[in-house]
């Protein structure tokens, strides 16, 4: 299954929805449950200070308090004038069974604070946009104040003060420790800055049809059994030529590491056979690689390449620390139209226009960047967008790396799950180059190799982790891909880098 990224529209057309249908009011009391459940399942004891904004958001919190009151827990709720009818309604709901609502100002909530164990921000939902009024930057500033003095913190949808829509923190926000978000996951909650000041992101489903989520959803994010169940199982009858040969056409002096890394990955992704062509002498990182020198690499691909005696690829890589040539020599790949997979030095804006259905780029924010023409904070920003544009400029599949990567599609995009800081190292983008060209020399289509191929990835990067605990290496990562294969093709996965 895959779970659905909204952004701030999709939640209002899904709330349209639901009011049109009479089912806001109940989906709030599920929604205002699930608060209360998160509190008492973390936090089992100590008083409970909510924020109650305007809105639906406030709605919410003030749900959770009745429900919190009703269990038999120390309750105070600050809250602002109520403008949404659910969240009047559920303020005198409150106080039908003997809850207190008070004024929230920045006075009243440093006061509040001092005896809570726990605040709940209800403040301001998925529908805020900055910049953040003066009033409120006030109580979300004294609210951090507060959390620095042991005041856990769990956020209702999304921390107050962060655009939903954004991967940076444009101001005053919340930093919770928790977050219990609705139906899906939102882009803040997934990428950059914006995803630290969430905490831990619970995601709580609400009684709401599939078809009215994916008519809005920005993103899928697919689960590790549906991922798994993309990778080639090989038959009893499998031989060295049937499992893929993999051409890795990269390195000049100097930058001869890159390749070599590509190769290894490709190996350890179940190509029978992989090859790395040069201009330089590449390391035989393990004796199962095989490398040629070439003189004129051009030559090379124009004169032998697949009109050549040798066999033909399954697939090829190209870019990795091919140096200036990278851009013409990739336009001579790109011709022959079989499925390829472009890294670094091959990632350049004069290729736009040259992809084709059967090419995986694999740009890293930077060279995202170069391609877009943009600086490199407008890609990191809104991850989503960057991903979408690369597609319509270079066609064929993107994969836009980072901590998730975002693959795209025409008309499709995919959030990966999982991953470890530690792979925030040389040498990773090179071994996935080589995952995904293994992957598509196996057969798979460029979007199921590239979905399945980034999470192969990050699961090798979880497993290396637990095992080198800090200081990955690519080389790492490259040998736990086995172990990452067999986890993915069992999934669901246990233990405490099962990815989130």
């Amino acid at each position: 299954m895959s779970a659905a990224v909204l952004t701030p529209d999709a939640v209002r057309a899904i709330d349209g929805r639901l009011e049109r249908a009479g089912l806001l009011d109940p989906a709030m009391e599920i929604a205002g449950l699930a608060v209360a459940r998160a509190v008492q399942e973390r936090w089992p004891s100590g008083r409970v200070l909510l924020l109650a904004g305007g809105g639906a958001n406030g709605g919410d919190a003030l749900v959770a308090a009745r429900h919190l009151l009703a269990a038999g827990r120390e309750v105070t709720v600050l809250a602002r004038p109520a403008t949404h009818p659910l969240t009047r309604l559920n303020r005198r709901r409150l106080r039908a069974v003997g809850g207190e609502v008070r004024p929230l100002t920045p006075a009243t909530l440093g006061r509040a604070a001092r005896d809570a164990a726990v605040l709940v921000d209800g403040l301001l939902g998925t529908g805020f946009r900055p910049p953040l009024r003066d009033d409120l930057a006030r109580v979300i500033g004294a609210l951090n104040a507060a959390r620095t003095r042991d005041l856990n913190v769990l956020a209702i949808d999304l921390p107050s003060g962060l655009d939903a829509t954004r991967a940076d923190v444009p101001g005053a926000a919340v930093h919770a420790d928790v977050t219990v978000t609705f139906i899906g996951p939102k882009p803040a909650q997934l990428f950059g800055d914006a995803a630290a000041q969430c905490g831990e992101v619970r995601t709580v489903p609400l009684p709401v049809p599939a078809a009215w989520i994916q008519d809005v959803q920005v993103a899928a994010r697919p689960d590790d059994a549906t991922l798994g169940a993309l990778l080639p199982v090989r038959t009893a009858s499998a031989h060295k030529g049937t499992a893929g040969r993999v051409w890795i056409v990269g390195g000049h002096p100097g930058t001869v590491g890159a390749p070599a890394l590509a190769g290894l990955g490709a190996l350890r992704a179940g190509a029978g056979l992989v090859t790395v062509h040069s201009a330089a002498d590449v390391p035989l990182v393990t004796p199962e690689l095989m490398a040629q020198r070439h003189a004129d690499l051009r030559t090379f691909l124009t004169s032998t390449g697949l009109t050549g005696t040798g066999a033909r690829p399954d697939a090829v890589a190209i870019g990795m620390g091919l140096g200036p040539e990278a851009p013409a020599l990739a336009r001579e790949v790109l011709d022959w139209e079989i499925p390829t997979v472009l890294d670094a030095d091959a990632l350049q804006p004069d290729l736009c226009g040259y992809g084709h259905d059967r090419c995986v780029w694999t740009p890293h924010p930077g060279e995202a960047a170069r391609v877009l023409g943009v600086p490199t904070p407008e890609v990191t920003r809104d991850p989503l967008s960057a991903a979408r544009a690369l597609q319509d400029r270079l066609g064929g599949v993107v994969v836009l790396k980072g901590g998730p990567s975002v693959v795209a599609r025409a008309g499709d995009l995919s959030v990966a799950r999982g991953g470890h800081p530690g792979m925030a190292s040389a040498g990773m983008g090179d071994t996935l180059c080589g995952i995904l060209a293994a992957l598509l020399a196996q057969g798979l289509d460029p979007w199921d190799a590239a979905r399945a191929g980034v999470r192969l990835h990050a699961r090798a990067g979880e497993i290396a982790a637990v095992r080198f605990g800090y200081g990955l290496g690519a080389t790492d990562v490259a040998h736990d891909l086995g172990r990452a294969w067999a986890d993915l093709r069992a999934a669901p996965l246990t233990g405490v880098y099962a990815g989130v």
